[in-house]
């Protein structure tokens, strides 16, 4: 088999990057398929449509689907079925920038179906693939036999360090005070969508323009691929006519079209009448005529757009009476819902939102399994659309395309001004429901968010509103920018720019347009009368809530947020995950921990306070070295014949020897304390070898008159100088971690004349007889092991003369000399 031949282009950057644009390579099949290369990422676009138009439709049935391949990553897919499956929110919102793209150049009256497929099948971990989605589509349609009236590309644009930039790498985008994707044609803008941090409209504008100088190197570049191997397109049947009817129906409706139009009446009442018009039409027509319905509606719809357009152009005024740049009346409330964390309803015009809050901790963070990216996100805002809002009937399913996309602006929003984690430490989800629509519900959105997040207690940087600007368009030159469009503006109108800002600045903005030639002038223009419609808004709504509430409300959860050194991470945590879990569940608390630049930081979350301040004073116990001398309120955690073990912080235990709990000599600890107890001890010494505790109380007690405190003997070498025997169950020290061994006579490292890890059978051999630990000591014979004295575990406290325990028991709950469970 010969192989196939292969076409391509090379378009380069201004700083000398390349995208290769190929096809005759791969699905070949297809009407059309290209790939698209930029460094090591590849992008396949394919394109079909059906030989034969959808009949009864008047719309463009166009769908776009975009997929990120697991494998161009090296990944597997998470889940149970290990595979590719339904699309994920990015990849919905990358069909959406493309779908918007295209969707204008298609002829009127095509009606074929058409499928546009974009995989990405090699990903380099710099490079955007949503910057070459728009240029890969437009190529494959480019080529095919399709009809579309292309080529477009698509580009992002991003001001970095103060350079705007074409395409950038990812690692550069996050210094970018603009990030946006433009699309257009080799002479015009067709959209534009992004997010900004509270730049001016000139900026704005300037960066649109410098994407487009890029746009147009790319289109003609796929013009250069369609003179090399491009098909010819194939013919639409043009949309029967007839004229009679047409004219008919003009000449009977024009008028009171008009009429309608100029009554300023609300959304309901328009729209009876403009019904009732074609109705009466119908039902007057004699019984025997015979009239194409479907075709005489048609016209009407055309007819209706036109006068309603000419209105606006010829009247300077709107379907609702307002004037062109009139926002319609707004009120807002807040602390609408009295369980939720913050809430707030927005209505403007004929549109209402309401917003809720919930504040959350870490564990709520939205895990992002993608296959280009992996992460957690902080901030959530999650957009609903019901049927209701329109007065429809309508199944309430996942979230649509539509419902992401809106979501999706309103969150890039607000994104820029939500405080740092310093300031807010929550997890914020945003719930805007739409309750009324008559259009602009993803700006009504904005402003209903932003109230809401105020009203919750988030300390916003600035408060933030949208509008939404239209356009009329007339051949003759005439033309009209309209802020706070209606349903109907928008269906009617030629453009569709929404903008959100702060007083400062723009903070994101959509635009899609359906007409061709668009002049910048044009679109600064609308840009200025958007920035004096969000200033409106804003103004309305500092009237209403201004700033951030001082303090949450009651019911939220508090967060405490602090660090600790990384070496203290596992004891917080502790084996398995014990330590962590015991103190959540004791405390009723919510706690999660991060290693951030080689520190631990810890948030403890609970909206009751004394348990908050429970859980942080265990944690910091947990972290807290213990110094000698320092006195402390400790529970005795269990008895023993030689004392009690006191837990004195948390996690930290240590002995209360029996001649330590007061001047008065003790025979035993029979009633003296019991497990639970509440005692208030002073740490007399910490040992340096094992890190063991010895506590007391009667160094807290004064001293009984005539009190002669009795000199401690001497001390060879082999014994810790503070009277304890740690690795022996003598006096002081816990017994915490130790091996049995060191209990059974194992290994005696500690204790002078020791066998370290010798074999049992090597070490010397005492015929002498046992000695019983209550005999005196003067009477016992001493035995030379490596010429050091070696002491039996029994014996008599010398002094307070109180017996000791012949061998340390083996403390089975886990008491520790200092160091971590």
């Amino acid at each position: 088999m010969e192989k196939p031949q292969i076409f391509s282009q090379t378009i380069t950057l201004d700083d000398g990057r390349t995208i290769t644009v190929e096809t005759g390579k791969l699905a070949k099949q297809a009407a059309g398929a290209v790939t698209v290369r930029m460094d090591d990422t590849i992008l396949l676009a394919t394109v079909v449509a059906t030989k034969i138009p959808k009949e009864g439709i008047d719309f463009l049935p166009l769908t776009v689907d975009y997929q990120e391949k697991y494998a161009a990553t090296g990944r597997f897919p998470g889940g149970f079925f290990k595979r590719e499956t339904r699309l994920s929110d990015t990849e919905v919102l990358v069909c959406r920038i493309v779908d918007r793209a295209l969707r204008p150049l298609f002829p009127d009256n095509y009606h074929h179906e058409t499928q546009v497929m974009i995989s990405v099948l090699s990903a380099d971990k710099n490079v955007l693939p949503d910057s070459l989605v728009g240029l890969a589509a437009s190529s494959a349609l480019t080529i095919s036999n399709i009809p579309f009236e292309g080529p477009i590309s698509e580009v992002r644009v991003a001001k970095i360090d103060g350079v705007l930039v074409v395409n950038p790498y990812r690692a550069d985008l996050e210094r970018a005070t603009i990030d946006i994707i433009v699309s257009g044609s080799i002479n015009d803008i067709n959209m534009v969508e992004g997010e900004m941090k509270e730049v001016s409209e000139g900026e704005m504008l300037e960066a649109i323009k410098h994407a487009h100088e890029a746009i147009k190197k790319q289109c003609q570049a796929q013009m250069d691929l369609q003179a090399m191997c491009g098909k010819p397109k194939f013919a639409v049947e043009p949309a029967p006519e007839n004229e009679e009817l047409k004219q008919s129906i003009h000449d009977m409706f024009a008028d009171k079209i008009y009429e309608i139009a100029m009554r300023g009446t609300n959304k309901d009442e328009r729209s009876a009448a403009f019904d009732e018009l074609i109705t009466t039409y119908f039902e007057s027509l004699p019984e025997d005529t015979e009239v194409d319905k479907a075709m005489a509606k048609k016209y009407y719809g055309k007819l209706k757009k036109e006068q309603i357009r000419n209105m606006v152009l010829d009247e300077r005024r709107r379907l609702d009476g307002r004037k062109l740049d009139e926002i319609r009346g707004i009120w807002a409330e807040v602390d609408v819902l009295p369980t939720v964390h913050g809430s707030a309803l927005f209505q403007r015009g004929e549109t209402q939102a309401l917003a809720s809050i919930t504040l959350g901790t870490k564990l709520d963070e939205q895990m992002i399994d993608g296959a280009l990216y992996q992460g957690y996100s902080k901030f959530l805002l999650h957009y609903n659309f019901p049927g209701f809002s329109t007065g429809e009937v309508k199944p309430n399913r996942a979230p649509a395309r539509r419902e992401v996309g809106h979501g999706n602006l309103a969150l890039r929003a607000l994104k820029p001004v939500m405080p740092d984690i310093d300031v807010n430490p929550y997890t914020v989800r945003i719930t805007s429901d739409v309750l009324e629509s008559n259009g602009s519900s993803s700006m009504a959105t904005v402003c209903a968010g932003t109230l809401a997040l105020l009203d919750a207690g988030v300390k916003l940087k600035k408060s933030v509103s949208g509008i939404a600007m239209g356009l009329i368009n007339r051949e003759d030159g005439k033309y009209a920018v309209l802020s706070d469009i209606l349903g109907d503006e928008d269906h009617l109108g030629d453009m569709d720019f929404k903008v959100t800002g702060t007083e400062d600045g723009i903070t994101a903005c959509q635009m899609d347009l359906k007409v061709d030639g668009l002049s910048y002038d044009v679109v600064a223009e609308a840009l200025e009368q958007a920035r004096r419609g969000r200033m409106h808004i804003l103004g309305i709504m500092n009237e209403v809530q201004p700033v951030a509430r001082e303090d949450y409300k009651s019911f939220v959860p508090r967060i405490e947020r602090f660090t600790v050194d990384k070496e203290f991470i596992g004891a917080i945590i502790g084996t398995g995950g014990k330590v962590i879990q015991a103190i959540q569940r004791e405390t009723g608390t919510v706690i999660s921990i991060d290693e951030v630049d080689n520190m631990g930081v810890v948030e403890v979350s609970s909206p009751d306070k004394t348990a908050m301040e429970a859980a942080i004073s265990w944690i910091k116990g947990i972290i807290t070295i213990p110094e000698a001398g320092t006195e402390y309120d400790g529970t005795v955690k269990s008895i023993q014949d030689f004392g009690a073990f006191v837990e004195f912080l948390p996690g930290k235990e240590g002995l209360l020897h029996i001649s330590e709990i007061t001047y008065e000599r003790l025979a035993s600890m029979d009633g003296v304390y019991s497990p639970g107890d509440k005692v208030h001890v002073k740490l007399l010494e910490v040992d340096q070898k094992t890190g063991k505790f010895r506590l007391s109380v009667k160094a807290l007690l004064p001293k009984p008159e005539g009190y002669v405190e009795r000199e401690r003997p001497q001390r060879s070498n082999d014994r810790d100088r503070g009277g304890r025997r740690d690795d022996r169950g003598g006096r002081g020290g816990g017994y915490g971690d130790r091996d049995r061994r060191d209990d059974r006579g194992g290994s005696r490292d500690n204790r002078g004349g020791g066998y370290g890890d010798r074999n049992r059978d090597d070490r010397p051999r005492h015929d002498g007889p046992r000695h019983d630990d209550n005999n005196n000591r003067d009477d016992r014979p001493r035995h030379d092991d490596n010429n050091r004295e070696h002491h039996n575990n029994g014996g008599v406290n010398h002094d307070n003369g109180a017996p000791q325990h012949q061998e340390a028991p083996r403390h089975e709950g886990g008491h520790q000399g200092g160091g971590e469970e």
